[in-house]
């Protein structure tokens, strides 16, 4: 787990494994929970082994209601979710979040690992581009 940690780039704290969430008597899991230092803020992590659904999409908005109703505290940003599936679906993903819901996001996962390289790059550009949108969406 540290070096898959490390791998991720600098922030990145492991909270839990299969989080089991109880709502009135219903369960669910969340893949992996992450909290991020440097952004402050949860992140969900969804792993498919198919391509991404709206049903997916909606589990994760749940994830991330509860994550912000619930866990996060003062001081936190809003939780954001992250998806890793075989497929997606770039329109249907377009029109299920529409422009209400930033943090959420679909990502094709590959099969053949990238380099090492091509994944710090990667993960710089992602953080780059959350880092912009949380702090464009405070000044709102």
């Amino acid at each position: 787990m540290q070096s898959f940690l490390l791998e991720l780039g600098r922030g990145f704290a492991f909270v839990a494994r299969q989080k089991r969430l109880t709502l009135e008597g219903d369960h669910f899991y969340t893949d992996l929970v992450f909290y991020h230092t440097v952004l402050k803020s949860y992140i969900i992590v969804d792993l498919k082994t198919k391509p991404v659904t709206h049903t997916d999409l909606g589990q994760m908005q749940m994830y991330v209601n509860y994550y912000d109703m619930e866990e996060r505290t003062e001081g936190d940003n809003p939780t954001i979710g992250l998806i890793l599936c075989t497929a997606q679906n770039k329109t249907m993903v377009k029109y299920f979040l529409g422009n209400k819901d930033k943090n959420i996001f679909a990502s094709k996962y590959q099969f053949c690992l990238p380099t090492e390289k091509e994944l710090e790059q990667e993960l710089k550009k992602e953080m780059k581009d959350i880092k912009h949108k949380l702090t464009h969406s405070k000044e709102k």
